[in-house]
């Protein structure tokens, strides 16, 4: 390989020089010391990048001049000695307005394997699409500026894409494995925005948002056009398109730790979050996006139609399970108005919901989600009873807060607040069905290798 001069935008790997004559060489691969066990396993030139760049890293900033030097420096430094391939690290700059865009062009200038974009509009999604798509890697990666993730991950992460054995591969900090640094709030969040993609999208994949993920470029090309997020929801739209269509997710185990100087906005992020998750779930249930098209072309083992485990169409759940909870709610008041006459307000709701929450998991169990027979109805009925206690816990405790608070409220005042209580318990019982006591398994055909003659 060829050491790339600082104006040239393709760049490759930086040989080593050999401290006895001063000579520049290619350390030998087999004898490579790395972060990862046996990296000679890897081969040393892959076909599909052959001639080109094997992997393009991006780095999204916005208004990043105090951490942008030392990271960029410090990730080529890594990826000179524990990298076997060429690459480009690609700052991709988010209409910043400090020093930021000054800092990156210096580093192009002064890096052989360091490149500088400039985008004019805010979006790590809309950085993201512009790099990548304009890449002529083999495999595209991406990473945070402030590097939370630890760099020895980074060539178990695109190993995988390089060999043809996956097509994405993500960082988890939500997997076995993973070791992490960061506050309860953070942990809290990212641990319930997961569980809703599980239950709301029904994805496979344990982390969604961590700053750290490839993609093999062939399957970018088809992927980044239906893709239309350009903010932070841009991973998890590209993650859910890409599993429904068969496409094979790697995730590593990372040691992250949590920069305290993080400028997210958590509730902007929350809101548009939801939103994508919302549009992203309509699309799927009419059918607007060509899902199948894309595994009968990219995807490795389409689902064996008609047997069970395949789950049912959102839309068609939530139509159903919407219907169950109304019939339920209507069930839980009249029962709370029979039940109050004898005992007090917390006693009639507990006896209430009890009641009901075992019809409604019955109901759920088989007409929303297609379970019959028997066989784990005791375990699906003791996961509603969980359930059922986060629902106690919301209704109990808002009729305790409106009784410390309104000590003499009136009986249509107490039907109000459980019926708002009952609505948030209702959310959370069809997220923790869909996610966790009905989440189906699903069933695959034997998996054929892709080739030029057979892509599925």
């Amino acid at each position: 390989m060829s050491t790339a001069t600082p104006d040239r935008v393709g760049c490759t790997a930086r040989p080593q020089v050999d401290h006895k004559d001063g000579t520049a060489q290619r350390p030998n691969l087999v004898d490579m010391s790395t972060d990862v066990a046996e990296p000679h396993l890897l081969p040393t030139q892959p076909p599909a990048a052959t001639g080109h760049v094997v992997l393009d890293v991006v780095v999204p900033v916005y208004n990043e001049e105090t951490d942008l030097e030392p990271s960029v420096r410090r990730l080529d430094a890594h990826l000179a000695t524990h990298f076997p391939y060429s690459y480009r690290i690609t700052v991709a700059d988010n209409a910043s307005t400090d020093a930021t865009p000054t800092i990156a062009r210096a580093l192009a200038g002064e890096i052989p394997a360091v490149a500088s974009v400039r985008l004019e509009e805010k979006g790590r999604g809309r950085a993201l699409r512009t790099v990548w798509g304009a890449s002529d890697a083999a495999v595209l990666a991406y990473c945070d500026v402030d590097l939370s993730t630890d760099l020895a991950a980074l060539l178990p992460l695109v190993a995988p894409l390089i060999s043809g054995h996956s097509d994405l591969a993500i960082g988890t900090r939500l997997g076995r494995g993973s070791r992490v640094v960061r506050g309860p709030k953070r942990e809290f969040i990212s641990r319930c925005y997961n569980l809703l993609l599980r239950g709301t999208l029904q994805t496979g994949f344990t982390d969604a948002q961590c700053g750290f993920k490839a993609i093999r470029a062939d399957v970018a090309k088809r992927l980044l056009p239906l893709v239309e997020d350009t903010g932070w929801f841009f991973d998890t739209e590209m993650l859910v398109l890409a599993e429904r269509s068969g496409l094979r997710i790697h995730e590593v185990p990372v040691d992250w730790v949590d920069d305290p100087d993080s400028r997210v906005d958590i509730i902007a992020t929350a809101v548009a979050d939801l939103r994508g998750i919302w549009r992203v779930g309509r699309a799927l249930g009419s059918g607007t996006l060509p899902v199948a098209e894309l595994r009968a072309q990219l995807g490795r083992a389409p689902l064996a139609p008609n047997v069970p485990g395949v789950p049912i169409a959102m839309p068609r759940q939530l139509v159903r399970f919407a219907a169950i909870g109304v019939a339920s709610t209507i069930a839980h008041l009249l029962l709370f108005l029979l039940f109050r006459g004898v005992m007090g307000a917390i006693a009639a709701n507990v006896v209430a919901l009890l009641l009901t929450s075992i019809v409604n998991t019955a109901a759920n169990r088989r007409l929303t989600f297609g379970v019959r027979g028997g066989q784990g109805a005791a375990r699906h009925q003791f996961q509603g009873l969980i359930i059922f206690g986060l629902g106690l816990a919301l209704t109990t405790g808002a009729l305790a807060l409106l009784g410390h608070l309104v000590p003499d409220a009136s009986r249509a005042v107490e039907l109000t607040v459980i019926v708002a209580a009952n609505a948030a318990a209702t959310v959370l019982r069809f997220v923790l069905f869909r996610a966790w006591v009905f989440r189906p398994r699903p069933v695959t055909v034997a998996e054929t290798p892709r080739t030029s003659e057979n892509p599925a």
